[in-house]
């Protein structure tokens, strides 16, 4: 009788183990892709600011423009600069299929410097998160210049002759 329980032990060692499948709560399956989603198909996802000088509001804002060239309504749910100098406006209305949207972006021209930031769009669109890219340098005309003189102007001091020394 030994001999047999060591047998049967033996043989269920020896036997395959199955792992049993993980629950189902922990499986996890990609959706298949929305045919309908809505798309976008931007006119440019990188702006190039140029060179701009330092304070000119006027180049501080660039659009980036776009089409939903998807099936359904285009619903933007968060537009977020890299950084608090680029602040992006992004429309809050749904854009229709065929319709045409811009988002804005601000960068704060005060920065001296070149910079490079991003823009994250995050949507219903079949790529729910688009970056977008600015870059360019902002110079500062006034930098080097001494400033003009405040006040009366400064005169230099009288050269002293230098004492004479007795020989001794």
């Amino acid at each position: 009788m030994l001999s047999f329980a060591s047998a049967g032990i033996f043989a269920f060692a020896q036997a395959p183990t199955k792992t049993p499948p993980p629950p189902a709560e922990t499986q996890t399956t990609t959706p298949a892709p929305d045919p309908n989603a809505p798309e976008f198909k931007w006119e440019n996802t990188t702006i190039d600011y140029g060179t701009v000088k330092k304070g000119d509001d006027g180049n501080a804002v660039r659009e980036f423009k776009f089409v939903n060239t998807g099936k359904s309504a285009l619903i933007i749910s968060s537009c977020r600069g890299s950084c608090g100098c680029t602040v992006p406006t992004c429309p809050t209305e749904p854009i229709l299929p065929g319709a045409k949207g811009t988002i804005k972006v601000h960068y704060d021209i005060n920065r001296v410097g070149e910079f490079t930031k991003t823009v994250t769009v995050t949507s219903n669109a079949k790529s729910p998160n688009e970056t977008l890219k600015i870059h360019g340098v902002v110079n500062d005309p006034d930098a080097g210049k001494t400033p003009p003189p405040t006040g009366a102007p400064v005169q230099p001091a009288p050269v002293q002759p230098a004492p004479a020394t007795s020989p001794h």
